[in-house]
């Protein structure tokens, strides 16, 4: 007996031996051949793209010649005043984040009085 998979009842049911080979949304032939162009000219290939083929400058060999450079200072904060207001806001919110969390451990592990 042949099996396949009923989409409606989410189970294998018997069927006939054609209807077993050929199940739901598969098609028995499928073209090799390449779809027709649809545009009135063809599109560039990617081969074709050079590595400089975009609008803007390239600006990482400044970057990386700034982020190298051995003034002390911490690769996260190299940039100044944003980067600092960045770091101390994230260590603000960690600490106050965490100070939180102690204490709602605190008020949760004492019984309250009645």
């Amino acid at each position: 007996m042949y099996y396949k998979f009923s989409g409606f009842t989410q189970k294998l049911v018997g069927a006939w031996a054609s209807h077993a080979y050929s199940p739901q949304g598969l098609k028995p032939v499928v073209s090799t051949e390449a779809p027709p162009i649809i545009f009135a000219t063809p599109t560039k290939l990617t081969s074709d793209y050079t590595a400089y083929d975009y609008a803007g400058k390239n600006k990482v060999p400044e970057l990386q010649k700034f982020f190298q450079k051995s003034d002390g200072v911490p690769v996260h904060l190299k940039r100044g005043l944003p980067d600092q207001m960045l770091y101390r806001t994230t260590m603000a919110l960690t600490v106050g984040g965490t100070i939180y969390c102690l204490v709602a451990l605190y008020m949760a592990s004492r019984p309250r009085s009645k």
